[in-house]
């Protein structure tokens, strides 16, 4: 340029050249995702909680792991001609005031044979069976016991176990001999409560220890429930 003048350009040509820039200004290209860098961990994926079973669903249900009874505190007992029978309801609301070694195996039980229970309980029109663990003790020589013999009376109804399923190897030989023990599991209708007043028997044997009078189960598993939720609410 000569004598500083100042060289102009035509209109048009500012015009081509601010609409370029416009539309290189626009919006940015879609993102393009980066791959998966090695070690990283892959997206979590959450899956739905098991549907819990009726007798653990309870508002009133206290903590597991703060019981301390025994099994021989909370077990309905009967003893008939060479054979003592001891029976416990798996009912969670049970269970739970036991000490958590008792806890643990008869939970483990219930929750091994829950399905094959489940499944002879339909077999009857049963949706949720009852389950109870059952002991057969023998105290005489060649002892005979039938396990679906056991009659529990619940709300003016006798119920006798629908199906059996065994636990030990020799259970359906239904014989004992003293000191020989027998476990099994008893499915019952879902109509026996075991949080109401039941009577156990076997042949003109009763047991009415399932109750709250004096120092009946009933009562028993009342005041424990009451230490275990002190127990768990002083537990940081």
């Amino acid at each position: 340029m000569e004598g500083g003048a100042v060289r102009r350009m035509p209109i048009g040509s500012t015009l081509i050249t601010a609409s370029l820039a416009v539309a290189c200004a626009g919006s940015p290209p879609p993102a393009v995702p980066s791959p998966a860098q090695p070690g990283a961990n892959p997206p979590t994926t959450v899956t739905p909680a098991a549907a819990p079973t009726r007798d653990s669903t309870s508002a009133t249900l206290v903590p597991a792991g703060f019981g301390t009874l025994r099994q021989e505190d909370i077990a309905i007992v009967l003893e008939t001609s060479g054979v003592r029978i001891s029976a416990i309801p798996l009912d969670e609301s049970v269970i739970r005031t036991l000490a958590p070694d008792s806890y643990r195996v008869l939970r483990s039980y219930r929750e091994e044979h829950r399905q094959r229970a489940t499944q002879r309980a339909s077999m009857h029109g049963i949706r949720e069976p009852r389950i109870w663990y059952v002991r057969f003790d023998g105290l005489a020589p060649d002892a005979h016991f039938v396990p679906t013999d056991l009659t529990v009376t619940s709300g003016g109804r006798d119920f006798r176990p629908v199906d059996v399923v065994p636990l030990t190897s020799g259970f359906g030989e239904q014989r004992l001999q003293p000191r020989e023990t027998q476990r099994g599991l008893l499915i019952f209708d879902e109509a026996v409560d075991p949080s109401q007043p039941l009577v156990v028997s076997v042949g003109i044997v009763r047991n009415v220890d399932w109750d709250y009078s004096g120092a009946a189960i009933l009562k028993k598993l009342d005041n424990e429930r009451a230490s275990i939720r002190a127990r768990a609410s002083a537990r940081p």
